[in-house]
């Protein structure tokens, strides 16, 4: 199963006459039970994009940190981190993601480490469809400059540590089932780029092809 890679485009779900978003129905249809799962570095939109996606799939959209802070009894991951560490962090992060996956269909974001735990890859292999939201550094950059609560850019040097994070994680990503690119542009490109890639990946494959 190869991974597809989709550059930003003006295509996918239409739009009724009011201007409203219509819900790509056949990428719905497509999808069953399983959920589409957004993997990628912080900064890379999963949270943004999700929201959006799931709002033009008429599909619940849930934040795997999100809900990781509520199963801690509040606390936000820079709390955890502090606390409890990135061992631990991992482990609750791993629970949630599962426990997260038998509610499908739903568009879910993780959290950027998420996809690099082999049992939570193949947990969404089997409960999902996983897409790569994939940034140059230097719009990571761009992005994570604006927030204060990222637990592992905590460094001297955030830029550095931001690179070495993706040397190392790219190849994972690279993993899921589809790749797409995510730069500076509208959301709503964006979102056309993914479900005209999901529109690819979820069509009924030839007699000597395996469908995702």
């Amino acid at each position: 199963m190869g991974a597809a890679t989709e550059h930003l485009a003006d295509r996918g779900a239409g739009h009724r006459a009011d201007g409203a978003r219509q819900p790509d129905v056949g990428v719905r249809t497509a999808l069953g039970n399983r959920s589409i799962v957004l993997v990628g570095m912080m900064g890379a939109g999963k949270s943004s994009v999700g929201r959006r996606l799931a709002q033009a799939l008429d599909l619940p959209f849930l934040d795997a940190d999100t809900e990781i802070e509520a199963a801690a009894g509040g606390m936000t991951i820079p709390e955890i981190f502090a606390v409890h560490g990135e061992a631990h962090f991992r482990e609750k992060e791993a629970r949630v993601v599962a426990r997260l996956l038998e509610n499908g269909p739903q568009v879910l974001a993780t959290g950027g480490g998420a996809w690099l735990n082999e049992d939570t890859r193949r947990r969404v292999a089997e409960a999902g469809v996983s897409i790569w939201l994939k940034a140059d550094v230097e719009v990571l950059l761009k992005r994570v400059r604006k927030r204060s609560n990222r637990p592992l850019l905590a460094s001297a040097d955030p830029e550095a540590t931001l690179r070495a994070l993706v040397a190392a994680r790219y190849p994972v990503y690279a993993l899921a089932d589809i790749t797409v690119v995510s730069r500076d542009a509208p959301h709503e490109h964006v979102i056309a780029d993914v479900i005209a890639a999901l529109k690819r990946a979820l069509a009924p494959a030839a007699p000597d092809e395996e469908p995702i």
